[in-house]
């Protein structure tokens, strides 16, 4: 991290928590061009992003679930699909070229912001 900016880590920690919180692991959209802006290289960035998101995700969910939002038994028939898929994407990171990583998560933005914008 770039030390003229280490004084972003906090805001924007706070800005990720937040969007993590409100619309259930979405602060990875934020967070990741947020660790780039600090100098993080991109896959530096994404598994950094993910180290920070999963605590907040725990502490979401605990929260979500002590308000009745959801139920365990619902959220377990997309666990085993989903822990599959964070071995893959674990396994695939430090070996795909930074150019697909990038290009993929623009894609995905993309497709986000599309489907946000005509629903």
């Amino acid at each position: 991290m770039k030390h003229n900016k280490r004084w972003l880590a906090w805001p924007m920690g706070l800005a990720v928590g937040l969007l993590n919180g409100f619309f259930g692991s979405g602060g990875g959209m934020v967070g990741v061009p947020m660790l780039r802006i600090l100098g993080l290289e991109t896959q530096e960035s994404h598994a950094t992003c993910i180290a920070v998101i999963a605590p907040l995700a725990a502490v979401s969910a605990g929260l979500y679930l002590y308000q009745q939002a959801f139920t365990l038994g619902d959220a377990l028939l997309y666990l085993p699909g989903g822990l599959a898929g964070a071995l893959a994407g674990a396994w695939l990171l430090p070996r795909l070229k930074t150019v697909w990583i990038r290009r993929g998560f623009g894609a995905l933005i993309l497709f986000a912001a599309a489907r946000l914008l005509t629903r």
